[in-house]
């Protein structure tokens, strides 16, 4: 029901709203209301795509298709959320340190690569459990003993799936990629060139790569 895509994805954009916020990069200060916006933004976007998708399918796609909407509203949120909840960092650049630990500087472009493989990550996380469990409801629920005994097996069968799928995709996820990750100097010195410019002044040699945190 829309009542219940309502409440759910705002349950949802609400507990990723928390996880965004203390996965973020640790040298990152967010105010309350850059939480609060990207918060409000992130349940806008999942809400609309999946209130949006849920209308246009209604009519046009199979009872299969419309269990996926949940999925897409997720895929729509995080890539809002999680830029949004690390704004900073786009504005401002993440730290970039050396082998040895040394600030070297700070690069917009690095906060792109990292933000853009923490969005990636968490929607693989959620893919299986939100594909592969409307798959197997949609087998179950065709069943005679199922629908006979519906009104418990279903949120039972539900909750059973999702757990499985999502709780080893969990550490899937975030192994995707490390957590200190790199970026090339001689990437910096194409698309960045301030940032490049402030590293050749700041040192007599150039090192062929740098570090950063991530996030998750």
């Amino acid at each position: 029901s829309t009542a219940a895509v309502i409440f759910w994805q705002w349950a949802n954009q609400s507990f990723n709203a928390l996880v965004n916020y203390t996965n973020r990069n640790a040298k990152s200060t967010v105010t309350p209301g850059v939480i609060t916006f990207s918060y409000c933004t992130a349940t806008s976007a999942a809400l609309i795509t999946a209130l949006g998708l849920k209308k246009f399918l209604a009519k046009r796609g199979g009872s299969l298709v419309q269990r996926l909407v949940p999925l897409a509203a997720v895929y729509a949120a995080q890539c809002v959320n999680v830029p949004l909840m690390r704004q900073n960092e786009l504005k401002h650049g993440l730290s970039l340190i050396d082998e040895k630990d040394v600030e070297r500087g700070k690069s917009k472009l690095a906060a792109v690569k990292a933000i853009g493989l923490v969005v990636f990550s968490r929607n693989v996380i959620a893919t299986p459990s939100m594909l592969f469990t409307p798959i197997l409801m949609e087998y179950f629920e065709k069943q005679h003993w199922f629908r006979k005994n519906r009104s418990y097996l279903n949120t039972l069968f539900q909750v059973f799936f999702s757990a499985l799928f999502l709780l080893p995709m969990v550490p899937i996820g975030c192994a995707l990629f490390p957590q200190k990750n790199t970026i090339k100097t001689c990437t910096l010195e194409k698309y960045e060139p301030t940032a490049f410019a402030g590293l050749r002044m700041s040192a007599a040699s150039m090192p062929g790569k740098l570090y950063f945190n991530k996030g998750l």
